[in-house]
């Protein structure tokens, strides 16, 4: 008869169960890899709570090899996994991990995360940080993607982010804004106040390009004079400026990315206020000089240059608006139409 193994308490111990000198219990099974792995508790109650969970994963293939996977384990292993993405937007994705998840919910072990775990990471992201939704669907996009490969590799039996998000924004009445377009009565004002304001007509070139032609910022400021075809009247877009955080071998700055879609690749109609404006834009550089100096992946002789030489930096353009919006009186247009 096989005499059955007690612990210090005289109750029966399970093929498995160990009572260590030192105190508590410890659990042993071979996982998928062929090794064998422990599991420790204080208890005996305690451990076997821990030890139904192993053997149902094993009952239903999830591994059981990886209990002491971290969330940024498994973000290292997604960066090497992700492809296909242009660059400034994946630098973008890691900036967004790096900065708020991996000192905080990364730590965490993957096994061990759960949904609260992730609906309180992001009440934080609101309360204490205050960032706006968009930033916050960016971190969701991510973290999202990441939870699925231990989905998809058999670590997890379901995403725990999934509805975070939606979870978030439902309890929290957080929305992302409405982007409100400009009247054509305030296009109008807009460029009206530009063009015969000695503080800001220098930039009526860049303005009613970008409005009478509909071209993304990163578009427009990307532009070369060998991209404006005047004997066909058309704008060719075929790359877009951005500015990203690179990696620590290369110096933060400019780059370009050709379109995200085939669409993007096209050429734009331009309608005569446009020519004219860059032949206004011509003028402007010629009168003063200026001579693009920037070799951005390439590409060179940029039309929108600052006074020093360089490419205009999108948030430059984004400063210059909201001054122009707030000097050109647009809450007088709203009481006044007729303006």
């Amino acid at each position: 008869m096989v005499k059955r193994r007690k612990d210090s308490k005289n109750r029966v111990l399970k093929t498995g169960e160990t009572e260590r000198k030192q105190g508590g219990y410890q659990y042993r099974w071979t996982a998928e890899d062929g090794r064998r792995h422990y599991i420790y508790a204080n208890d005996l109650k305690e451990l076997r709570e821990k030890e139904k969970e192993i053997i149902q994963d094993l009952d239903d293939g999830i591994r059981t090899d990886n209990l002491n996977l971290t969330l940024n384990d498994l973000y290292n292993i997604w960066l090497d996994v992700k492809k296909g993405l242009k660059k400034n937007t994946f630098n973008n994705y890691k900036y967004m991990y790096n900065h708020f998840v991996k000192d905080r919910l990364g730590r965490y072990k993957v096994r061990s995360l759960h949904r609260t775990d992730v609906k309180r990471f992001y009440n934080h992201l609101v309360d204490i940080d205050g960032l706006k939704i968009g930033t916050i669907e960016t971190i969701h996009l991510v973290l999202h993607q990441i939870i699925q490969l231990a989905v998809e590799d058999d670590i997890l039996r379901k995403n725990v982010s999934d509805n975070a998000l939606g979870d978030l924004k439902r309890v929290r009445g957080l929305h992302s804004k409405k982007r409100k377009a400009l009247t054509i009565a305030q296009q109008n004002l807009f460029l009206n106040f530009i063009k015969h304001n000695e503080k800001y007509k220098h930039w009526y070139p860049t303005f009613a390009i970008m409005l009478g032609s509909g071209l993304r910022v990163g578009e427009l400021t990307g532009l070369r004079w060998q991209d404006i075809d005047f004997d066909n009247n058309l704008i060719n877009v075929n790359h877009t400026l951005v500015f990203y955080e690179r990696s620590k071998s290369e110096r933060t700055g400019f780059g370009i990315n050709t379109p995200k879609t085939v669409a993007g690749n096209r050429s734009v109609p331009m309608i005569k206020s446009v020519r004219d404006a860059f032949l206004e834009q011509k003028k402007y550089l010629e009168n003063n000089n200026l001579k693009s100096l920037d070799i951005i992946d390439g590409y060179h002789d940029f039309i929108f240059i600052n006074r020093f030489g360089h490419i205009q930096h999108q948030g430059t353009l984004n400063k210059a608006i909201k001054r122009i919006i707030r000097d050109a009186n647009f809450d007088a247009l709203d009481k006044n139409p007729s303006i």
